[in-house]
């Protein structure tokens, strides 16, 4: 990935930190973002240490002035942009615990603001800043597209960022899809499912690899990784 530029959002910890870190080994240039400065401050201090290239920029994914200044700040530093992980987001409440009958407004307000306006942020402040064949990658679940019980709105807001995903796909020039990892062990999850680190080749794999069938706002899960890197 030498001399392409990748912006990541959410990259203060989990997903976003270790898909930061693979990518920035791998050669990229990586552009983070996220809400809380002292863990962005400390991914980019590990992608130093490493001999990696980063910048980085606090923004909150809700607010479309933030990220169009990101995006800004990551072609005038890395000139166009390569790709782009929409990976920012927040789960209020216990994972698997917050069931959708009785969960509060200011809740399923904020998982949609952050969770689906969000990505639909990202993917449109980046659309002019883009390359000709740059990818574009929204982080998602199978809770988006699976009934599972106490997922609420978060549930809700991962299938509205899939749909979001699709009409980028369809209504852009460019390459879109939706990356599930599966279950990853982050705040997001109560702390269980794969290690963070275990996960982020798969999403090299997309911005690098992938064939572009799966391109049209398509999900590249755990398993089609597995098969199709073989």
């Amino acid at each position: 990935m030498d001399g392409q530029t990748v912006v990541v959002t959410g990259a203060s910890r989990g997903i976003g930190r270790a898909v930061a870190l693979e990518l920035a080994t791998a050669g990229a240039h990586v552009v983070l973002c996220a809400r809380d400065r002292a863990g962005l401050e400390a991914t980019a201090d590990t992608i130093e240490e490493q001999g990696g290239s980063v910048t980085y920029k606090r923004a909150d994914v809700r607010d479309e002035f933030d990220v169009e200044y990101l995006m800004e700040k990551a072609a005038t530093v890395g000139g166009e942009i390569d790709g782009v992980v929409a990976n920012a987001g927040v789960y209020h409440g216990d994972a698997g615990n917050t069931p959708l009958d009785t969960e509060s407004y200011s809740a399923f307000d904020d998982h949609i603001q952050t969770n689906a306006r969000g990505v639909f942020v990202t993917l449109r402040e980046a659309i002019p800043h883009l390359s000709d064949d740059a990818r574009l990658l929204v982080t998602s679940g199978t809770v988006a597209r699976k009934t599972a019980s106490g997922y609420g709105s978060y549930a809700v807001s991962k299938a509205a960022a899939e749909a979001v995903a699709r009409g980028f796909a369809a209504d852009s020039d460019y390459e879109v899809c939706v990356v599930d990892p599966g279950v990853v062990e982050t705040s997001l999850t109560g702390a269980t499912g794969h290690d963070p680190d275990t996960v982020a080749e798969q999403f090299r794999w997309a911005l690098e690899e992938a064939p572009s069938e799966y391109f049209d706002g398509s999900v590249i899960d755990r398993r089609t990784f597995r098969t199709e890197s073989r």
